[in-house]
């Protein structure tokens, strides 16, 4: 052991006189250690929560939206299997998008129609995991009327449950002399399904591609308005798009999850940043607790200072001294809250000990992810902090003069 670190872990050993100084140290520990965990244990319940809300916004959407540039798409099948041959894609399935007015006895309200088809859809979407009655399968079903699957808070608005009748009213109809003449299609409620996202559970259907079609005006048999696309890794999504725009040429446009949903996640981000900033507050209050201690050291140790400077000790040296006991005090709070702090989420996330209102978040418990990258950061950034708050101290030290301190010896 140099000398150097040999006086500062015996400068961290409390005598009877330097008790309060230790205490104040230990409280050094603690406040860093609380800050680390602070920062590990809301960071990951909100990039749980980040994640949750992701998985149900693309749940029920696709990775990646291929369209035509201002046009119908009349060939959806060799452009599927277009689509399909490129590397990162899983799965992709056609759609055709129209908004509608839906009534039922005296009930209305707008809606979002989105035609699939049940066939391939599956693969694309998770719908059918959301489904509480009825399934996908019903939406090709030949009857006399065609199907629609309604979210649960629109069936519920409209009072209808599977096996109900509701009616269809598109304005995209055949110009008249009286004006545009609005489609009536009438259709029964095959399924209800339930994302946990009142936007979308109040505000979309799903219908076979034929009936989707006729609702908003479409010409072509098989014209459809895009491509929805699954990719195999959700955070290649990005890459996969380009991939697919180089493949398909200036005709289409690939946009990926993060593109249709860039403003909601950037400010997520952007929150994500402000609540790192805000929590390290706690430990740059350590920090300063660090400074505290090490002054009162300092000047409790000013003519043991002057003594070791009389006796050859260097500038460096002195300032070591102080720097290493600063070091133990920031490494150690910051090793006991990363440790206090993976194991609180660990007993978050395997015991759901806190409960969320299905009403409001679209999941029952509280989610925790840990990011080994957040972690990492964390650690990092309290230990350079509580270093740097060993400069002043350190520096005050190494200014010491053995003629001025030893004066009065």
């Amino acid at each position: 052991m140099s000398f150097e670190r040999f006086v500062s872990f015996r400068y961290l050993r409390a005598k009877r006189k330097q008790k309060f100084i230790s205490l104040i140290s230990i409280i050094s520990v603690l406040g860093v250690a609380v800050g680390v965990m602070a920062l590990i244990v809301v960071l990951s319940v909100y990039t749980g929560f980040t994640e949750g809300l992701r998985d149900q916004i693309i749940g029920i959407n696709a990775h990646i939206l291929v369209q035509g540039f201002g046009s119908e798409i009349d060939n959806p099948t060799l452009l599927k299997e277009q689509v399909e041959k490129v590397s990162g894609v899983a799965a992709a399935t056609p759609y055709v998008y129209a908004q509608a007015l839906i009534t039922s006895g005296g009930q209305s309200s707008g809606i979002a129609i989105r035609g699939i088809d049940p066939s391939s859809a599956g693969k694309v979407i998770n719908l059918e995991t959301k489904m509480t009655s009825g399934t996908l399968a019903d939406l090709a079903t030949k009857n006399s009327l065609p199907a629609i699957v309604l979210g649960k808070e629109i069936a519920n608005q409209l009072r209808v449950q599977a096996g109900s009748k509701i009616r269809l009213i598109s304005p995209s109809g055949p110009l008249t002399p009286m004006g545009v003449m609005p489609k009536v299609q009438t259709c029964v409620v095959s399924g209800i399904f339930a994302t946990g996202m009142y936007e979308y559970d109040s505000t979309m259907g799903f219908v076979n591609l034929d009936t989707a079609r006729r609702l908003a005006g479409m010409e072509g048999v098989n014209s459809v308005h895009g491509i929805e696309v699954r990719v195999a890794d959700i955070d290649q999504a990005n890459l996969t798009a380009a991939a697919l725009r180089k493949q398909l040429g200036p005709a289409y446009s690939a946009r990926d999850w993060m593109q249709l949903n860039q403003n909601l996640f950037a400010a997520l981000k952007l929150e994500k940043i402000g609540i790192f900033i805000a929590l390290d507050l706690i430990i740059l209050v350590a920090a300063l607790n660090i400074i505290s201690a090490l002054v009162m050291v300092v000047m409790e140790k000013n003519k043991d200072i002057a003594i070791l400077k009389s006796m050859g000790a260097k500038t460096g040296s002195i300032m070591r001294i102080f720097f290493y006991q600063g070091a133990v005090i920031g490494l150690s709070g910051t090793v006991l809250g990363v440790t206090l702090g993976l194991s609180l989420c660990a007993v978050l996330k395997r015991y759901k000990i806190i409960e969320l209102p299905s009403n409001v978040y679209p999941m029952s418990t509280m989610p925790v992810k840990v990011v080994p990258m957040d972690v990492t950061i964390i650690a990092i950034s309290a230990i350079l902090i509580t270093l740097a708050a060993t400069l002043y101290p350190s520096w005050k030290a190494s200014r010491i003069r053995p003629a001025e301190a030893l004066t009065y010896e």
